[in-house]
């Protein structure tokens, strides 16, 4: 495949264009990168992406390429320090994915780096040993660049800002620095290189994970048309208020909707997400069957709310290990046999995890609840922080600090009620905890998932022999008990749980006393509501149930015509149905010179006019086109608008010869010194005293919307008001207004930011059929026909326009030319891209029209 591509990523990431190149790809699978800096490399231009035809299947078994940060790989330097080991890491989620699909549906490859720094002269054997034996594809970075791009803009600026904090001050940190930025996207970049070598774009579907590579679909998307690809973040997704703050907000944005399916753990998320899109982008949802999709540019991108689960069969492994036996056998020396209540917290040493909170809450346990003091031991493990910075070193000296305090108030001899294991804990260990705890406790103030809620639901179901080390009979019910903070993902699934904030220390201690003193058989009853859940939507179910609907979404990437638009991060794919194509100059304006009787239905809102513009009247350039329209004697030409009579009739007075059809079509005149013909059935208007006082009761509730009446309509817009409640509130008022309206001869409907109620039967479509049916009437059948709008209500026209060509209304070999503003899914057949291309398009004709008059 030949590619173009920028020259360089400094100006890839800021926006700006250079002169492309061209380049070939290899293959083979080289070292990418020995020398730090940003790259310079080979890429597609837009240019270059004008159309993607399908190609024809070859019928093996599909290939899923799973993209994440690190390899699901252990390496290991050889005793002699000449090579490397490697083995797969049974802890790595993308591992545990490939499991769980099974061997039957996938070939899995894996794209991502290595946890060690692998010298330039050994990187092509390692290539070609992880290749061959593990189906991995390793990233090289050099050390500087991966620092500015992880502990830099991952962990230092993303991470921070998805977990709620802002860098309100230059020593909390994570305030923008674009040269991070820039490290980011050339790392997404590289990414974007190691996969090429190994793709097969129209076959393969991808799979990206999480923050870090945020940017990398908008790389195979400009490679690739028609990459069937997924991306799943694996953090919280940010409120838009949270969001907005991040200066790259629109780039990151437009990034993921370059995917075919974007997942999110929970609805919370998801609704952000959405939120920001609408907000900062003006795009709209929708929930079709089930499922939520934007269409962004005639692409359908999906959205997929699904918490990730855990590997069953893998903990269920470490269960049965001698050593889990043994592990809890010793803890049942250590705590059980002492009288000791075992509370367990497990959490990744970082300052959203709640570890200072969780330890205050034992405090406060103990003071409030003093006949637990010396019977209640909470144990703390703190896994290494994955992350480095000030803060980190902050929440370990609080953490050591106060667990300190605490033991020394409450401790005595042999009793210590807070025990911190700050050091790397084998699987096996961690699950005997797991096994022996009363209750697990999980306050952290914000976290993604955090799986360690369901590992401890499934460790607690046990087995034989485990329950025989704890001495009980293996038909005896099983039973445990969370504590869990409201903002992690997992908290949803857990209805069973005591869910807490975890600022409310009080709070805190309350549930921790309620999930000690709960009876026993409701820790039974909630256990096992809990484990029928977690044993079922475990890491299979997750993984297979993204890839059906990755496959569900891409099914009709083949039916459709792909293209790309757009430089940089603000590169976009327009699918549109094959026969949707743009309307070019010379073909109308040819069309146009050799037809002598010809139809033209002009809308006028955002058509001829921008909706952006304040001042809607027609400029004098406007008026002078139409005016050279309707001077042609071959022409009929009309603006058909939702507009009053009266302010059409005002703005286009000295447009003699024009027709105008107002409201929608309720009004027509032929032309200025006509009459005005009300083109429905008299209508009483006694229902505008049934929906105004609705529309003023939203209008005073919704900031920024105001009610616009005409002689047989009403309409209320929230053009300017706030997005979100906007379009929540025109969902309400569309109800309300069809429930009080149900028995009036008026329809509801909602547009363009727009809620209007209006006669029944009267719509655009009546235009069109009245204005072919005049032409009839005189004996002439147009042999040209041009009609263009902007929104749903010109469907209407487009559709009477199309199913007129086969009967008399239109001569037999007619240029017929229906065209929509903007590339979107459209009964017209012809689309161009603003209200600047409509307007040159109408003054090219009328130049046209203005030589032949003075012919």
């Amino acid at each position: 495949m030949v590619s173009r591509s920028y020259s360089n990523l400094l100006e890839l990431a800021s926006g700006e264009t250079p002169s492309p190149s061209f380049g070939r790809m290899s293959r083979r699978i080289p070292r990418i990168m020995t020398v730090a800096g940003i790259i310079s490399d080979l890429d597609d231009d837009p240019s270059e992406s004008v159309c993607s035809e399908p190609s024809s299947s070859s019928g093996h078994r599909d290939r899923l390429i799973i993209v994440a940060n690190q390899l699901p790989i252990r390496v290991q330097r050889k005793a002699d320090s000449k090579g490397w080991i490697f083995n797969w890491d049974d802890n790595s989620l993308y591992l545990q994915l490939k499991d769980g699909l099974g061997d039957d549906e996938f070939d899995v490859i894996y794209v991502g780096c290595l946890k060690e720094e692998i010298h330039p002269n050994e990187q092509d054997e390692v290539s070609q040993i992880l290749l061959e034996t593990f189906n991995c594809v390793p990233t090289f970075l050099p050390p500087d660049l991966f620092s500015r791009y992880y502990h830099g803009f991952c962990k230092q600026q993303l991470w921070p800002l998805f977990h709620y904090m802002l860098p309100l001050s230059p020593d909390l940190g994570g305030r923008f620095n674009r040269s991070l930025w820039q490290a980011y996207v050339s790392v997404n970049k590289i990414f974007a290189d190691r996969i090429m070598e190994v793709i097969n774009p129209e076959d393969d579907f991808v799979w990206i994970h999480d923050y870090h590579l945020m940017v990398l679909p908008t790389f195979l998307r400009k490679r690739f048309n028609r990459v069937k690809l997924g991306f799943f973040l694996h953090s919280p997704f940010p409120s838009s208020e949270i969001y907005k703050t991040l200066p790259i907000r629109e780039e990151l944005l437009r990034a993921l909707l370059n995917s075919d399916l974007i997942g999110f753990h929970t609805f919370d998320y998801a609704r952000h997400f959405l939120s920001c899109c609408s907000r900062m982008l003006g795009l709209s949802y929708e929930s079709k069957r089930g499922y939520i999709g934007l269409e962004y540019y005639g692409r359908t991108v999906s959205i997929k709310i699904l918490p990730v689960g855990i590997h069953m069969a893998q903990l269920q492994s470490a269960l049965s290990l001698p050593e889990t036996e043994s592990k809890v056998a010793e803890l049942l020396k250590q705590f059980c046999d002492q009288d000791r209540i075992m509370l367990l917290g497990v959490d990744d040493m970082d300052i959203f995890k709640g570890i200072s909170l969780k330890l205050l809450a034992m405090e406060q346990l103990l003071v409030q609840h003093p006949e637990w003091q010396g019977k209640v031991v909470l144990v703390q493990i703190a896994n290494p922080a994955r992350g480095r910075g000030k803060d980190v070193k902050e929440v370990q000296a609080e953490t050591e600090s106060t667990m300190k305090r605490i033991n020394e108030i409450f401790g005595k001899p042999g009793y210590m009620p807070v025990v911190l294991i700050d050091k790397p804990l084998k699987f096996y260990e961690r699950i005997a905890y797991y096994v022996v705890a009363e209750c697990c406790l999980v306050t952290a103030v914000r976290d993604g998932m955090n799986l360690i809620p369901y590992e401890y639901i499934i460790s607690r179901q046990r087995n034989k022999k485990l329950d025989k080390v704890l001495g009980l009979d293996s038909s005896t019910l099983k039973k445990s008990m969370l504590v869990v903070s409201e903002f992690i993902g997992c908290s949803p699934s857990l209805s069973g749980a005591i869910r807490v904030n975890p600022w409310n220390i009080d709070a805190v201690a309350d549930a921790m006393d309620c999930a000690l003193e709960m009876a026993e058989p409701e820790k039974q009853l909630r256990h096992e509501k809990h484990y029928r859940y977690v044993s079922t939507h475990d890491v299979g179910y997750w993984a297979r149930s993204f890839l059906q609907d990755l496959e569900r979404t891409c099914k009709d990437h083949t039916r459709r015509r792909c293209w790309g638009i757009g430089f940089g991060l603000s590169f976009r794919v327009v699918a549109l149905d094959p026969n949707f194509r743009k309307l070019s100059m010379e073909h109308i304006v040819s069309a146009y010179k050799r037809t002598t009787s010809r139809a033209i239905l002009l809308d006028y809102d955002g058509t001829l006019m921008p909706q952006s513009s304040i001042d809607k009247s027609p400029s004098s350039r406007t008026i002078e086109t139409l005016n050279s329209l309707c001077r042609d004697k071959n022409n009929m030409v009309f603006i058909v608008s939702a507009r009053s009579r009266s302010t059409l009739g005002e703005w286009l007075a000295s447009c003699e010869k024009l027709g105008i059809a107002a409201e929608h079509g309720c009004f027509l005149r032929l032309k200025q010194d006509a009459e005005w013909e009300i083109c429905v059935p008299a209508v009483e208007c006694g229902w505008k005293q049934i929906a105004e006082p609705v529309m003023k009761l939203y209008t005073e509730t919704t900031d920024g919307s105001t009610i616009e009446e005409k002689e047989t309509a009403m309409v209320w817009c929230y053009e300017d008001a706030d997005p979100d409640f906007g379009s929540c509130q025109a969902k309400e008022l569309l109800d309300h207004l069809e429930s009080v309206l149900a028995n009036e001869p008026v329809t509801v409907k909602s547009g363009q930011n727009i809620v209007e109620v209006k006669p029944q039967g009267v719509n655009k479509g009546l235009v069109a059929k009245r204005l072919l049916s005049e032409m009839q009437k005189r004996g002439v059948s147009p042999d040209f026909v041009l009609c263009v709008g902007d929104d749903r209500s010109d469907e209407d026209m487009f559709e009477v326009i199309s199913s007129s060509m086969a009967g008399p209304s239109i001569a037999p070999k007619a240029e017929v030319f229906a065209c929509t503003v903007g590339r979107k899914p459209s009964k017209a057949k012809y689309y161009l891209d603003d209200t600047v291309e409509i307007v040159r398009m109408m003054q090219g004709l009328a130049c046209v029209s203005e030589q032949a008059v003075t012919a």
